[in-house]
């Protein structure tokens, strides 16, 4: 029973600890944005133009030049 001296405050500092980093997360807006990161993947960015395949040069090309 003497062990409860110890545990109870040491719980009560780890939920102080909790309510003030979720409290902290409020105030910095980790939530303001629920459904965007959820959504954002399912859309292709149009904007965005295609980038044509890079040909890759082989020795041949090169001696082809000269």
């Amino acid at each position: 029973m003497d062990v409860l001296i110890y545990l109870i405050p040491v719980a009560l500092v780890l939920g102080l600890v909790a309510l003030f980093a979720f409290m902290w997360s409020l105030k910095s807006g980790q939530f303001e944005d629920m459904e965007g990161a959820a959504n954002r993947i399912l859309f292709d960015d149009e904007d965005m133009p295609a980038k044509p395949p890079a040909s890759p040069q082989t020795p041949q090309d090169d001696d082809a030049k000269n």
